[in-house]
């Protein structure tokens, strides 16, 4: 293996919003045919509900088309809307189902230590965000598709987020990235980027400093990392649940997403350099 492909270069350039964390702009990753993605056509970002004044100026100075929010209801009650950007057009398509995402903000901001320990330790946590991935990846297929069908008609420049923008929006990203012909050592290496600590979703946990327990225990934080941390075990798992589903990528977007020839072709038109 050359040291080329040992290392996929993510592009570098990042814009450092003061409210709205993990966002980057995917212009530059190599992609099919010797093409690269776009610059100022694809973003990814965490929620837009705590974006400065001057965070929405920049954000509005992209030229948006679409903002793709897969919260779900639980997660706006707890963010906040997105803030308001001038004439996009924002679309919601929650990815989990509402319910689970108020027990995961239940079990992760009220939790007690005992409880965390029954649902996170021993590998607990891990397996629980590989069973994530791989359900979104099965379970998800309209909306993905509806996304990817969106892209190829008019709907770039397009910001996908979620609440991290993590592993929602993590997936949706690279299943976007697949489409264009992006390698799968570039989508990971722009998956993990995610992990730094810059650009981490904040943990918030209820407690009362005056009541001697530390809500925020490096016990607790170890059991909760695996939650919020972006690995390379996460988005394996998603593209080996594509494998053993549908045999490989063009199946998956053919037949699980319906995303037709010309619809890929056009999607590549519009997203890719060349």
């Amino acid at each position: 293996m050359t040291q080329q492909s040992q290392s996929p270069q993510v592009p570098q350039a990042e814009t450092q919003l003061v409210g709205v964390r993990n966002f980057r702009d995917l212009g530059g990753l190599p992609a099919a045919d010797g093409r690269r993605v776009r610059p100022g056509v694809l973003f990814r970002s965490g929620h837009l509900a705590h974006a400065t004044e001057a965070d929405a100026a920049f954000l509005d100075g992209l030229g948006l088309h679409t903002v793709f929010d897969f919260r779900n209801a639980a997660d706006i009650k707890l963010e906040g809307p997105d803030v308001t950007l001038s004439g996009v057009r924002n679309v919601n398509l929650p990815l989990s189902d509402p319910a689970d995402g108020a027990g995961f903000w239940t079990m992760v901001r009220e939790g007690d230590l005992d409880t965390l320990r029954k649902l996170l330790a021993e590998g607990r946590a891990e397996k629980r965000m590989i069973g994530s991935y791989r359900g979104i990846i099965t379970t998800r297929i309209v909306e993905h598709g509806r996304i990817l069908s969106d892209m190829a008609e008019d709907s770039s420049p397009v910001l996908m987020h979620c609440s991290a923008g993590k592993d929602r929006a993590g997936l949706s990203i690279a299943v976007t990235l697949l489409a264009l012909g992006v390698e799968r050592e570039a989508i990971e290496a722009d998956y993990l980027a995610s992990a730094a600590a810059h650009r981490r979703y904040k943990i918030w946990r209820k407690g009362d400093p005056g009541d001697g327990s530390d809500p925020m225990s490096p016990e607790i934080m170890a059991l909760l990392l695996p939650l919020f941390d972006a690995r390379a075990e996460y988005l394996a798992a998603a593209f080996a649940t594509i494998e053993e589903t549908w045999g490989g990528t063009d199946r998956y977007l053919a037949e699980g997403l319906g995303l037709t020839p010309e619809r890929r072709e056009r999607l590549r038109e519009r997203l890719l350099t060349g």
